[in-house]
């Protein structure tokens, strides 16, 4: 069964498309990133996906149902991030003591290991807690739930490096320990690059990409060499950045193909880009970056 099906999916709020035209499918166990620049559609994609929020148009199924409102989808996903609440007539040790009740497969003793490791106070409330230790216990709860379905939104944000780093290594032993489909969004992707296996990119509410990682790490390529070469290396090419290093050299980054491997023989310089810098060269705004300001 696909965990996740969108076909066509729109959003629209307030005559403005927050989405258009998304189309994917997740079917596989796997941790796939959700990457995209602030703006994206990221989170609004993830709203729809855990049912917070329904879709204008198009069709979306989660275990094959319609997540919107569905007891069946709540029951067996999460969505972690920055909004999430919990009652103040409970604090943190009530919260997981209640878990089980609403989450199956619901880790009580992975909670309280985690709980100790980053030394929570189980007697505060969620409203008092900081901004950085809000966002541990947020993450602590996603991971014990251990939902077949894990969506984490710009989970990190908050924590301090070393906490981010405990996070990331925890979340992958846990899903090692116990596969399951996590989507987790972030615009910084060569933080989380080490953790995913797909790459699902959206620019302006539009999917780019969707993608295995080693797939977009070759889905583009630097290269740098004489400007009339490249000119002549890069016609009919989709080039996604140029940049002029001096009277004589030119650096293009230019999608990937059997014809740009060819200038290799006649003297350019082939770069290979990480899949952090394929992501933001596919989405940028301009072909010059951040020079085209002050020309």
């Amino acid at each position: 069964m696909k965990v996740v099906e969108c076909r066509n999916v729109k959003k629209v709020f307030h005559r403005m498309n927050a989405l258009e035209d998304i189309s994917f499918e997740l079917s596989d166990r796997k941790i796939t990133g959700l990457i995209g620049r602030n703006g994206a559609g990221k989170t609004t994609l993830l709203k729809i996906l855990s049912g917070f929020t329904s879709h204008s148009s198009g069709e979306v199924r989660v275990f094959d149902r319609s997540p919107y409102n569905d007891l069946l989808v709540s029951a067996n996903s999460i969505l972690v991030d920055d909004q999430m609440t919990f009652p103040d007539a409970l604090n943190l040790e009530g919260i997981l003591k209640m878990a089980p009740a609403f989450y199956k497969k619901w880790d009580g003793e992975l909670a309280k290991r985690l709980m100790d490791y980053f030394k929570l106070n189980p007697k505060l409330n969620h409203s008092s807690l900081s901004k950085g230790t809000a966002a541990t216990f947020n993450l602590i709860f996603g991971l014990s739930t251990r939902c077949e379905l894990t969506l984490l939104d710009e989970p990190m944000n908050g924590m301090d490096e070393a906490v981010r780093s405990d996070f990331y290594r925890a979340l992958l032993k846990d899903y090692i320990a116990h596969p399951r489909s996590i989507l987790i969004s972030s615009h910084h992707l060569a933080e989380i690059e080490h953790l995913l296996e797909d790459i699902l990119l959206v620019h302006q509410g539009r999917m780019v990409l969707h993608q295995p990682l080693d797939e977009i790490r070759e889905y583009a390529v630097g290269l740098q060499g004489n400007a009339t070469d490249i000119e002549r290396w890069t016609q009919g090419e989709e080039v996604y950045f140029s940049k002029q290093l001096d009277h004589q050299r030119k650096y293009v980054v230019v999608k990937y193909n059997s014809s740009i491997e060819k200038a290799r023989t006649e003297g350019a310089m082939l770069e290979a880009l990480s899949a952090s810098d394929v992501c933001m060269y596919v989405t940028s705004e301009t072909k010059e970056g951040i020079d085209d300001v002050f020309k």
